[in-house]
C-alpha cells in the first residue's frame, strides 16, 4: 500500500488523517471512485445537502494529481477560449467560460468557509519565451477583455516581468490579479475534512475493481461492494480498468517538480517579488512558483511512456537554473511527479455512462479549480439540477488512437512536432 508521493506537499501536510479500508457491504445515496478535489468536493456538496455518501479511493485521500500538482489556479481551461467556442459554439462557449470563472471564485469561499490552511496567494503570469508568444497573449487579453469582459489581465513588457522576477528568460507576459496559487494536498485534505464533518464516509485502500450499471450501480471492491442509487466517478488517470468507454478518452501523462531547499524569504522574493505563479506558454512548459516556507517550486518536463525521465532531478535542476541561473549550487530537496488525464483537444470531458453513473476527467494539467467545480456540478445534477453539467456533454471527444498498447508511441510521436514547434 502506498502512502503519498515523497514530494515537498507531503512534508508540510498539516495533517493527514487515516481512514479505514472497507472490510464490509455498504448500501448507500451516493458513491464516490477517487478522493482528489473532485470526489470531496463532490462528497462535500452531497453531505452537505443531507446524501448518504461513500468515498473510496485505492490510496490515500489526495493521492494522485490533487495532492502532487503545481498548485497553480488558472481562469479558463487548457483548450483555451478560442478553441472551446469552435467546439461548441458563441452560447455554450460563453457559459463554460463563465463556469470557469466561478471555480476560482468558489475555490477562495471554500477556503474561508471550511478555514482550510493552504497557502493560498493571489496573481499568476503567463510568460512569453519568445516574439510571437508576445503577439499571442496581447490577441489573447483582447479577446478575453471583448468577448467575455474579463478585466483582470495586465500585459506585461519585458521591464515589468523584470520588475517582478530576477530572470532574463521571458519578453513579456500577461498577469492575471484573478487566478493563484495554493498547496494542493491541504487544499484536497481539507476539502476531505470537511465534507467528513458534514457526515460523508471515506475508505482509503479500497480500490474499485469493478462497477455494475443499471438502476442501483453496484462498485466491488477487494473486501466488500457498495450498493448506490448514484456512482460518481472521479479517478481520471487512475480509473485503471473499471470504465473503459471513458478511459479511452484519455491520456495518462506524467509531469513533474522538484523543490529547493529553503531559500529564506529574503532570497525567495527577490526571485519573484510579488509571490505570482508563472508559467510560459509552450506546449511542453515550465511552471514555478514560491512555497509558504520560500522554496521555489518548479515544475515541467513530461513523460508519455508511463516511465520517469533518467534523471529526473537533474534535468528539473538544468530547467531551474535556465530560469534562474542565480540559484546554481543551491540544492534541491524533493523531485516527484504523477499522472494527469489528457483529452485529445485539451476540454474536460464531463458526462454520463448512463442517467445515474457520472464522470468528471481529462482536465489536462488545468484543473486546481475546476475540479472542485466538476465535483459541485455532478452534485447539483443528483439533486436535480443538470443543465450546467449537461453542457459539458456538448464538447465533443474521440478515443485517442491506438489503444491501450498503441496510443502511447501515437502520442509520443505527435508530442516530438510540438516540441519542434516550442524551439521555432
Amino acid at each position: 500500500m502506498q502512502s503519498h508521493a515523497d514530494s515537498y506537499y507531503a512534508a508540510s501536510a498539516h495533517s493527514v488523517l487515516d481512514h479505514p479500508a472497507l472490510h464490509d457491504n455498504l448500501e448507500v445515496d451516493v458513491c464516490i471512485v477517487g478522493a482528489g478535489i473532485t470526489g470531496c468536493s463532490a462528497a462535500l456538496n452531497l453531505a452537505e445537502r443531507g446524501y448518504k455518501v461513500a468515498v473510496l479511493d485505492s490510496h490515500k485521500v489526495g493521492w494522485g494529481a490533487s495532492g502532487r500538482s503545481g498548485g497553480q489556479m488558472i481562469f479558463g481551461y487548457a483548450c483555451e477560449q478560442h478553441t472551446l467556442k469552435k467546439l461548441v459554439g458563441d452560447t455554450v462557449g460563453r457559459q463554460l467560460w463563465d463556469i470557469s470563472i466561478e471555480a476560482l471564485t468558489q475555490m477562495r469561499q471554500r477556503i474561508d468557509k471550511h478555514n482550510i490552511h493552504c497557502d493560498l496567494a493571489n496573481g499568476h503570469l503567463h510568460a512569453a519565451v519568445k516574439p510571437r508568444h508576445m503577439k499571442e497573449l496581447e490577441s489573447w487579453a483582447n479577446s478575453l477583455r471583448q468577448d467575455y469582459g474579463y478585466d483582470s489581465l495586465e500585459m506585461w513588457s519585458k521591464e515589468q516581468v523584470r520588475g517582478q522576477m530576477s530572470t532574463e528568460a521571458y519578453l513579456g507576459g500577461l498577469y492575471d490579479s484573478a487566478s493563484g496559487h495554493v498547496h494542493p494536498l491541504n487544499y484536497t485534505l481539507g476539502l476531505a475534512q470537511a465534507a467528513a464533518e458534514a457526515g460523508a464516509q471515506f475508505f482509503e485502500y479500497t480500490p474499485a475493481t469493478r462497477i455494475e450499471q443499471g438502476e442501483h450501480p453496484v462498485v466491488h471492491t477487494p473486501h466488500g461492494v457498495v450498493r448506490c442509487r448514484h456512482l460518481l466517478l472521479c479517478g481520471n488517470a487512475y480509473l485503471e480498468g473499471i470504465a473503459p468507454d471513458i478511459e479511452r478518452k484519455i491520456m495518462p501523462v506524467g509531469t513533474y517538480i522538484t523543490a529547493t531547499e529553503p531559500l529564506g524569504e529574503e532570497r525567495a522574493r527577490q526571485l519573484i517579488a510579488n509571490n505570482m505563479a508563472v508559467a510560459d506558454i509552450n506546449f511542453v512548459l515550465d511552471y514555478f512558483r514560491l512555497s509558504a516556507d520560500h522554496r521555489l517550486l518548479f515544475g515541467g518536463r513530461v513523460s508519455y511512456s508511463g516511465l520517469d525521465p533518467v534523471n529526473l532531478a537533474d534535468s528539473m535542476g538544468k530547467r531551474l537554473r535556465h530560469v534562474f541561473p542565480q540559484l546554481k549550487g543551491v540544492k534541491q530537496a524533493y523531485t516527484w511527479g504523477g499522472y494527469v488525464g489528457i483529452t485529445m483537444n485539451r476540454a474536460p470531458h464531463f458526462g454520463r455512462l448512463n442517467g445515474n453513473v457520472y464522470f468528471a476527467q481529462g482536465f489536462s494539467g488545468h484543473g486546481i479549480a475546476l475540479t472542485g467545480m466538476a465535483g459541485s456540478l455532478m452534485a447539483d445534477a443528483i439533486a436535480g439540477s443538470a443543465e450546467r453539467f449537461d453542457l459539458f456533454s456538448r464538447i465533443p471527444h474521440h478515443d485517442f488512437p491506438g489503444g491501450r498498447l498503441l496510443r502511447t508511441p501515437a502520442l509520443v510521436l505527435a508530442m516530438t512536432w510540438y516540441r519542434l514547434r516550442d524551439l521555432l
